[in-house]
């Protein structure tokens, strides 16, 4: 059965085990830098570096495995609340948090912060709407309290599909995160680096299910919070601005304010390079306007909503020993994560600062274009497509608007910009890898669990044995994953792209669903399967409207501006009508349904349902 880890010894000594776990990743870090300066190559801390995380990871994934449904699916609800929150902060802080907002903030300035706010502010919603009172109904996943709470097969059965679509949609993204770590720290092209980091990703969740997640999440929350802040502290030192970079930055923002229109743009326009971005003024003044705001507005609407729909981070919340335990959580969950996202502003920042201020060893803008392309970080970037430069003047002095990069790179590069040793950029990336892989874990096992536990067990073959239960997840898992990893390779859209969408999809078919089946207690089957379909349906379509405006479905252009990003407004409108009218036009619950909500409401006690395993 593996080691038991869910015992009540091991609980007893997490702080412990977790503390000999950080020691010993610090001395690993320590034994890479006696190495660099021992004359080890880049290319092999690189490899040592993401090879020593995915064993580690692999090896809790191990000790682990499980073949006991309720540790599988729940970790055996024995998770205390400060490691639920730690492991649910390494389950958010996916690619898209550690490797492409800081992007998106540094490329695009203040537009991108909507996702901070948004991602922030969802945990409110979760904890005051959610937590509490899924930990006190007693499933095991998103579907089994819609296929519970509502009855029926078909409601189970719509939220496997919702649940599916936004989950498959995000894990594209983290699969996506972990070839662009791999192709950079191996040099190998990313349609072989998604391969690569799917196969630590599997090894992980398909030994030990949520209980080897979990305890390896905690893991990788270690990793990618030091991995993170480290460059910050030391760019904010090194450009004079203090040891407290997440309260100095303004000085930073200021001086590029004041260097912009100083370094200006080459004269000429520079021909694009497909999937690639070139830098913009970062802190220019946001725009102004109605549209401006409203926009802002929906795009963090979005965000919030989304993260309170998401079944992978829901189920974090069905592992805790009991219903308060799983409010707890949600405080220990905002403050792991205000961590990261508190510094992304300052990383962002102090990155374009190293790259622009002339005073700076580091800048590259106003530089020989030679001399440019002679750097070490250049030549490996642009070797694998994500980086590229343009002497589109003729004047073989770096513009501008002649530097293109893939706004993803942005936190693994920056260490090698500002250069740092380069076994800083080793840390970042099995920082970045440990985010990406963290997030896709619980995605792959919220999509096998919902599979071949609410769609298999539930639907299909009640009489199931554990061991062909659990086996059946297990293959899921792996068929799931290799599909996102050929949906990776195709690079259908960005990192924060996915993401959004994925929300978007979570939004439109999940939220009134579930916050109308706790807090309204006359929602009931019809209304709930409406609910689903509809948002889900209409979002979808206006996804496609938007992307596709010249197909027979397209619009001429976008409703009060809501764009591909922002399409789940328009899907959770609907999803709030369909479910409202339908469940008015068709008979209330049953009076046993309506006194099982009434209990759940109630956020202390023992579960009322349990799930049955």
């Amino acid at each position: 059965m593996g080691m038991q880890w869910e015992g009540k010894s091991f609980i007893d000594n997490l702080p412990k085990i977790y503390g000999v776990y950080t020691g010993g990743f610090l001395a690993f870090f320590a034994l890479m830098a006696i190495l660099e300066q021992m004359g080890v190559g880049a290319d092999m801390i690189g490899i040592l570096f993401v090879g020593f995380t995915i064993v580690i990871y692999a090896f809790i994934g191990v000790l682990s495995r499980t073949m006991a449904v309720d540790a599988y699916y729940v970790a055996g609800r024995s998770v205390p609340p400060v490691f639920n929150g730690m492991a649910t902060a390494a389950d958010w802080m996916s690619g898209a948090s550690f490797v492409a907002m800081a992007g998106g903030i540094f490329m695009a300035g203040h537009g991108y912060m909507a996702f901070i706010v948004g991602w922030t502010g969802g945990y409110i919603l979760v904890a005051t709407l959610m937590a509490p009172y899924l930990r006190k109904f007693g499933c095991y996943t998103v579907p089994d309290f819609v296929g519970t709470r509502y009855g029926g097969k078909l409601a189970r059965f719509c939220a496997i599909v919702v649940l599916i679509v936004a989950s498959f949609t995000y894990v594209t993204a983290q699969i996506t995160a972990t070839g662009t770590i791999a192709a950079r720290a191996l040099q190998i092209p990313f349609e072989a680096g998604v391969w690569f980091g799917l196969a630590g990703i599997l090894v992980c969740s398909m030994l030990g299910g949520m209980r080897a997640v979990t305890w390896t999440q905690v893991a990788q929350y270690i990793v990618l919070i030091v991995a993170y802040l480290i460059p910050i502290f030391w760019m904010s030192i090194a450009q004079g601005f203090g040891p407290f970079p997440q309260l100095a930055y303004g000085g930073a923002v200021e001086r590029i304010m004041e260097l912009e229109p100083v370094i200006g743009v080459g004269t000429k326009a520079v021909e694009a390079v497909p999937g690639l971005g070139v830098l913009t003024t970062l802190h220019a003044t946001p725009k102004e306007g109605a549209i401006a705001a409203w926009q802002f507005v929906t795009l963090v609407a979005c965000m919030m909503i989304g993260t309170a729909s998401l079944p992978h981070i829901l189920m974090r919340y069905f592992t805790t020993p009991s219903v308060r335990d799983a409010r707890t959580s949600v405080a220990w969950s905002l403050f792991f994560i205000f961590l990261l996202y508190f510094s992304a502003p300052a990383l962002a920042t102090f990155s374009k600062l190293q790259m622009i201020d002339p005073t700076l060893p580091t800048a590259i803008i106003g530089k020989s274009i030679d001399e440019v392309m002679a750097l070490n970080w250049i030549q490996k970037w642009g070797a694998i497509g994500l980086l590229a430069v343009k002497d589109g003047n003729a004047d073989g002095i770096l513009q501008i608007n002649e530097f293109f990069l893939n706004p993803d790179i942005i936190v693994l590069a920056t260490p090698e910009m500002a250069g740092l040793p380069y076994v800083i950029s080793g840390l970042v990336a099995a920082g970045g890898m440990a985010a990406a892989m963290s997030t896709a874990d619980g995605l792959l096992l919220a999509m096998a669990n919902a599979l071949s536990h609410d769609l298999y067990y539930k639907i299909i073959d009640p009489k199931a044995e554990t061991k062909k239960r659990l086996l059946t997840a297990r293959i899921l898992l792996v068929v799931i994953g290799a599909a996102g990893a050929l949906v990776a390779s195709m690079k259908l859209t960005g990192i924060l792209g996915a993401v959004a969408w994925a929300f978007c999809f979570a939004m439109s078919g999940l939220f009134f669903p579930l916050v109308l089946g706790v807090w309204w207690k006359r929602a009931n089957r019809p209304g709930a399967i409406a609910g689903m379909v509809g948002g889900l349906g209409v979002g979808w379509w206006y996804l496609l409207a938007v992307r596709n405006p010249k197909e027979w479905y397209g619009l001429a252009e976008p409703w009060l501006g809501l764009n591909d990003l922002r399409f789940g407004i328009v899907g959770i409108v609907a999803s709030l009508v369909c479910m409202v009218v339908v469940t008015l036009l068709t008979a209330a619950p049953d009076e046993e349904t309506q006194r099982m909500v009434d209990e759940v409401r109630i956020p202390r006690g023992d579960t009322i349902i349990g799930a049955k395993a």
